[in-house]
């Protein structure tokens, strides 16, 4: 596979957000590496842009719209805020993030469609399209569920997703339900327009060959390639999208206008910055994917094919990462296998650079990471605390208590040709989407700078020969100013306030890391250091722990449809006399009705063995059947003062356990006569 040349402009773009719930952990798993990747083509005096933007389109927008009352605008508009505002929280810096809905990408993704028909790669076909007769609606994508005719499995309309993974077309799916009403659809014929990608194979299997990024994007579209590929459906049943040319009744598939998007993107940074989008997406510069394992055959197979066919250049990268689990379970939003970035993390007074260094460190960018809290600590607390935030911290605070400033003498050569070699293959393993070899390889540098520190025992040296002493920590500087360059891709925030430390008043994000070897000057002043990197205590991960962790249960209860009892705070104790003033007595329930004023309430008549039946009101509506009451053995508290409930006076109160969706009415395991007493 290709190098990506290093005298041309790159263009980096990240699979775009969903704009329909909230920023999670497993986002970043694309997004921090993406970061890290442009701030250190920069670092290497490359040019780079980073574009991205909000995915807008598409049924499960519609459906959670319709679900919360709002249009499918201001349900947008709302989570590509939130995203925009988490991504500059994190430190992930886009030179233009967009939306699918923006009039650029509406516009840009009709000149493409258009394209595709004049050049015959587009065509109509009759197909068969679930129709819901209750909703009088076709249901397209997220509206209709059925069964995988693949495998077998529950799946949705565009995607096997519990069972193969495979995409499904219109109309492939097996006893097919109405996810709005619940109700069976059933097929009714209607004209959409499919993509001819079953003419692009022999270009794709060139293409893919020569393909440059991560291992598994490439092999995992070749397998596909290899198969037979069907021609894709490329239009929707929609009223929100991009409309289809000539067709008001149809919108583009949301895996049409979606990656557009990359192109409508980096025209609006053009715009902004006077740039040149056509040398990207017209010309020979590289692009580079960073997207999720779950979407590589849009991006390996349906898109380069969308862009042949169309006469744009197609991407020279897709790097692909690994998914991102908690408790071994792959994060779900819907199910709740999650941990949210802002009320999870950054709300508890996380540093953001700590969750960039765990994500890029702990694992290849390939493979599954296994979110852990302990694990994360652990690396928090042994890496950047132990030795890269101590070599920094001690060193710095050596020179500015003995010193006060950049001390005289020359650099060592042996710390100039460690440097330039840990520079050489931090970059190596950039260029090769290695990021933990990177982060291992820069942090063995701080290893080497702490031995370093240790063995010329600076402490001793200071009281026999200061100037030979100042000659060590001007060495331990220029090691940690080659850090502060190798790290800030990774941790931006920290290594922005270490550069001031070290005495640098230039901009670290915009410094090289040829700056790295250039020495440090000496008598330059320094500032008393703080600590960059502080502890992760026992007490506060244990509480992260506790959250993460009842959350997940509730969602495995969900799935499995075990009703969670809500912890509830216990009364203050009482007396036996407080008890014993409540009379409460075993009821049969004889008559039931409805009140016709409330959707809770209900009216009954129970024989507590008084001389009449006692009228009690109780909000059971809910959960029983008026015809469900009669003849039910109750407990009721007799002795309560009677209110009036809904205009209808009640004279007692029935007994039950409330489990919060769940309520059950308290009753006696034998037959007992009515008005007997419950002690």
């Amino acid at each position: 596979m290709p190098d990506i040349p290093s005298d041309k402009a790159v263009l980096v773009t990240c699979g775009l957000p969903y704009a329909n719930g909230k920023a999670h952990v497993g986002h970043l798993r694309t997004y921090i590496p993406a970061d890290v990747y442009v701030r250190s083509l920069k670092k290497n005096s490359q040019e780079a842009t980073f574009v991205c933007g909000s995915d807008t389109h598409g049924t499960p927008i519609v459906v959670n719209a319709e679900a919360l009352g709002v249009s499918p605008k201001e349900l947008v508009q709302k989570y590509h805020a939130h995203f925009d505002e988490v991504f500059r929280k994190m430190e992930v810096e886009f030179d233009a993030f967009g939306t699918t809905d923006d009039e650029v990408n509406h516009r840009r993704t009709l000149d493409i469609v258009d394209r595709l028909i004049g050049k015959g790669y587009v065509y109509p076909k009759v197909i068969e399209i679930a129709y819901c007769p209750q909703c009088d609606r076709f249901l397209p994508d997220r509206y209709v569920e059925g069964t995988c005719p693949h495998c077998g499995e529950r799946a949705r309309g565009d995607e096997c997703d519990q069972g193969c993974g495979k995409h499904l077309e219109p109309g492939e799916l097996r006893d097919p339900v109405c996810t709005i009403c619940k109700g069976p659809a059933e097929y009714k014929q209607q004209e959409h327009f499919f993509f001819r990608l079953s003419e692009f194979s022999d270009f794709l299997l060139g293409y893919l060959e020569q393909l440059g990024g991560t291992l598994n994007a490439r092999n995992y579209a070749l397998g596909w390639v290899k198969q037979e590929l069907s021609d894709w459906c490329i239009t929707r049943n929609l009223e929100w999208g991009v409309r289809f040319p000539g067709h008001d009744d149809l919108v583009v598939y949301v895996w049409v206008d979606a990656p557009i998007g990359y192109i409508a993107f980096t025209e609006e940074w053009a715009q902004a910055s006077g740039g040149d989008w056509e040398m990207f997406w017209k010309g020979d510069c590289p692009i580079v994917h960073f997207i999720g394992g779950d979407i590589i055959y849009h991006h390996c197979i349906f898109w380069p094919a969308m862009l042949k066919g169309a006469d744009y250049s197609q991407p020279s990268a897709v790097v692909a990462s690994g998914m991102l689990k908690i408790e071994d379970r792959t994060f779900s939003k819907s199910r709740g296998y999650v941990v949210w970035v802002e009320e999870d993390y950054l709300d508890h007074g996380f540093h953001p650079d700590l969750l960039r260094y765990y994500l890029v460190s702990y694992t290849s960018h390939t493979k599954e990471v296994n979110f852990s809290w302990k694990i994360f600590q652990d690396k928090i607390n042994t890496e950047l605390v132990g030795v890269l935030g101590n070599f920094l911290y001690r060193n710095l605070l050596f020179a500015f208590k003995n010193f006060g400033e950049i001390p005289g003498g020359d650099i060592d050569p042996g710390i100039m040709e460690k440097i330039n070699s840990t520079i050489g293959e931090v970059v190596r393993a950039n260029a090769d989407y290695e990021f933990k070899k990177a982060a291992d390889t820069a942090m063995a540098l701080a290893s080497y700078g702490n031995s370093y520190f240790q063995s010329n025992e600076p402490w001793k040296l200071i009281k026999e020969d200061k100037e030979a002493c100042g000659r060590v920590i001007k060495n331990c500087l220029q090691l940690s100013r080659a850090l502060v360059l190798l790290f800030e891709p990774i941790t931006p925030g920290s290594m922005e306030k270490a550069w001031k430390q070290i005495g640098m008043d230039s901009d670290v994000h915009t410094a090289t890391y040829e700056e790295a070897t250039v020495p440090v000057v000496s008598g330059i002043k320094l500032e008393k250091p703080e600590i960059l990197f502080t502890k992760l205590e026992d007490d506060k991960i244990e509480e992260m722990e506790k959250i993460s962790s009842k959350r997940i249960k509730a969602a495995i209860a969900k799935e499995a449809g075990i009703k969670e009892v809500p912890k509830m705070e216990f009364k203050p104790e009482i007396e036996y006399d407080d008890f014993a003033k409540l009379d409460i007595r075993v009821g049969r329930v004889v008559t039931a009705e409805r009140i016709k004023k409330s959707k809770k309430l209900l009216r009954l008549e129970v024989d507590i063995g008084d001389d009449s039946p006692r009228q009690v009101v109780a909000g059971l509506a809910e959960y029983y059947k008026p015809e469900e009451m009669v003849g039910k053995t109750v407990n009721v508290l007799v002795n309560l003062k009677p209110v009036k409930l809904c205009g209808v006076e009640s004279q007692g109160m029935l007994l039950a356990a409330d489990a919060g969706e769940q309520v059950s009415l308290l009753t006696t395991d034998e037959k007992i006569s009515p008005g007997s007493c419950v002690r």
